[in-house]
């Protein structure tokens, strides 16, 4: 029984690793591209909205490259005795980069669809930045928030790709459910194939419903 739930925790917990991490980063980052109006925007969104459009093998193949003992920051890594290629923290890592734009685009449109004079008054009313930030600003985006948090933690669980290159297929350390499948229906062990599948395919439906019912909670509309 480990043997068989192990790939399903190992996915869950590098779904709940990597969201907690762009909770951290990408919310702030989202609230900077929302906010920020410099030459070059468009760039830097096209960089960070990659994942959703560039094939996950050559994501992974390019994050292969430049996390691997001869890459520039495997390089750097290896003279630590640090080695990321078929670890769990290089899943963490390569997950980050793929699920980036999952938190970044909902969050960013949220923070750019709250009324500038929000962030006027709160100003006025002698509150700083950090807590107009924190006070104001994230409470109002609630359902942005929700979708981007829900969406990042249901891509990371289903991402194949990416994992496969970085990961590869190692029991208890980088097999998760998406590679469990593929190596079962190599091995014609469909009946396992389908218990991997068919917890995804449940997880993804209650992402799916949360998502909304949430959502129109907070619209204050019915369900």
């Amino acid at each position: 029984m480990r043997e068989l739930l192990s790939p399903l925790i190992l996915t869950f917990e590098l779904a709940a690793v990597t969201t907690l991490i762009l909770a951290v980063t990408a919310i702030p980052f989202a609230y900077w591209l929302a906010s920020a109006n410099f030459r070059g925007k468009s760039i830097v969104e096209s960089v960070t909205g990659l994942p959703i459009v560039l094939p996950p093998s050559v994501l992974g193949f390019y994050l292969l490259v430049f996390m691997g003992p001869h890459g520039s920051l495997g390089g750097i890594l290896a003279k630590f005795d640090i080695r990321m290629v078929f670890t769990f923290e290089g899943l963490v890592f390569a997950s980050v980069i793929y699920s980036l734009p999952f938190m970044v685009q909902p969050v960013q449109a949220g923070f750019e669809a709250l009324p500038h004079s929000l962030k006027e008054a709160s100003y006025t009313l002698g509150k700083s930045r950090l807590r107009t930030f924190f006070m104001v600003m994230l409470p109002n985006i609630k359902p942005s928030l929700i979708t981007g948090i829900v969406l990042s933690f249901a891509h990371t669980v289903g991402e194949f790709g990416v994992v496969l290159m970085i990961g590869g297929s190692i029991p208890d350390e980088t097999r998760v459910a998406s590679i469990a499948i593929y190596d079962q229906v190599e091995a014609m062990n469909y009946s396992t194939a389908h218990f991997y599948s068919a917890v995804l395919f449940v997880l993804a439906f209650a992402v799916l419903v949360t998502v909304n019912m949430v959502n129109r909670k907070i619209s204050g509309k019915t369900i």
